[in-house]
């Protein structure tokens, strides 16, 4: 038999590299896969693998006994199993959108051992995800991302390293619409502010090229010029943005910087990056921006994905008609 936690490092490899999958989804799929194995193990589904146990008294062996560990096998990953495992899930509050990704996950997998000639078909092909209704994102108003701004840019006039690398994190995560994970992966040389340009690398490892506004071009030169040269230690690396050890600056740090951000400005809720990337594709379908071109910008490979925005924004105009219209 051929335990499925023996498979994991190998599949784990072949999102990362082969499929160029970002290191949060392989890590989302590893665990899934991870987590139905326990299951089958607990729910008592699972084949049982014979092991060697040595039982010693007074220092020397005097018995050897058969003993079984229990351990889920990549033959009980069938279509059933999976069935109850999602169910399991779901009985116990679930939301739908974690259930799909488990499913894409356990379809990855079936498929992945398929093709490695581990089993003999895929017993997942015609699982689907649950059907999910569809949650339009919150998206903070133009007078709180220009407050916000606003108050990063004063904050930063002392000339507080720290301040003035905030505030180009914050300029630039509105005015391009990028992930976290591509503002913390940007190095020196991806920003050109002589063409107001940024070269971002997305998911999958696809690059594409974003406009720098004027306002985030001028934070960010600001902060090369007095921010950056006192953040650099000996050994550092060529990334953009550093942390204040020198070292390049992580997810969690700029997630603390947009919280700390949003409390200081007063009627905004409590968000992280994410919220200025939904902000900055409503307000430019707001502004009369091509779906087309925001789907570019925000590097969606469809879309439809990028069409939620026009909802929020069609909401957005409907919620100002009816207050504002004298006859709505």
């Amino acid at each position: 038999m051929l335990s499925i936690s023996s498979t994991l490092a190998d599949y784990g490899a072949t999102l990362r590299h082969a499929k160029g999958l970002a290191e949060n989804t392989v890590t989302a799929y590893v665990s899934d896969v991870r987590g139905l194995a326990d299951f089958l193990v607990s729910a008592d589904v699972t084949e049982t693998a014979s092991v060697d146990v040595h039982v010693a008294e007074g220092g020397s062996a005097v018995a050897r006994e058969r003993a079984t560990l229990p351990s889920a096998d990549v033959a009980d990953v069938t279509a059933e199993n999976v069935r109850r495992w999602i169910w399991d899930g779901a009985s116990r509050g679930q939301a739908k959108s974690s259930q799909a990704r488990r499913i894409a996950a356990i379809r990855s997998y079936s498929k992945w051992l398929r093709d490695r000639g581990l089993i003999d078909k895929d017993p997942t092909a015609r699982l689907t995800p649950p059907k999910q209704g569809r949650t339009l994102p919150r998206v903070h108003s133009r007078s709180t991302m220009q407050h916000l701004l606003d108050a990063a840019k004063t904050a930063a006039i002392d000339g507080d390293s720290v301040l003035v690398r905030d505030w180009a994190i914050l300029e630039l995560l509105y005015a391009s619409a990028m992930r976290v994970s591509e503002l913390t992966g940007l190095d020196l040389a991806s920003v050109d502010t002589d063409n107001r340009m940024l070269r971002v690398l997305g998911k999958g490892d696809k690059e594409r090229i974003l406009p720098l506004s004027e306002p985030a071009r001028a934070a960010v030169i600001d902060y090369l010029m007095r921010g950056r040269p006192k953040l650099v230690s000996a050994g550092t690396t060529n990334a953009l943005f550093l942390g204040v050890h020198g070292a390049r600056i992580s997810q969690r740090v700029v997630y603390e910087i947009v919280r700390s951000a949003l409390q200081r400005s007063v009627g905004a809720r409590e968000a992280g990056p994410h919220s200025f990337r939904h902000a900055a594709a409503t307000h430019l379908l707001d502004g009369g921006a091509d779906l087309r071109s925001v789907q570019e910008l925000l590097g969606h490979s469809s879309i439809g994905t990028t069409q939620i925005y026009t909802h929020v924004s069609l909401e957005r105009i409907t919620e100002t008609y009816q207050q504002t219209h004298p006859r709505a």
